[in-house]
């Protein structure tokens, strides 16, 4: 909650634009026999003020899920600046 009222801040501000929360990305396609897509759902999304796309996420444990996920969003999305902040 902390993190995003300072993004808001930043947004009100002029600093970022476009505050999104939630964001999904698809990481892996649904496949014909029956298997669901993958998605990497992060906590925030903005840009910067020089254009620059940030994806971000706050995390206090680093499971072995999130971070194969984090691995396939930054292969499938190697344009997206990625951060992460430690709770």
């Amino acid at each position: 909650m902390l993190r995003y009222k300072e993004l808001r801040l930043l947004e009100k501000s002029g600093v970022i634009k476009n505050l999104e929360l939630q964001p999904k990305f698809l990481i892996i396609p649904a496949t014909e026999k029956g298997g669901r897509a993958v998605h990497y759902v992060a906590d925030f999304r903005y840009t910067t003020k020089g254009g620059g796309e940030i994806v971000e996420d706050v995390k206090g444990v680093k499971t072995e899920v999130y971070k194969l996920k984090k691995k396939l969003l930054l292969w499938q999305y190697p344009e997206i600046n990625f951060y992460e902040n430690k709770v």
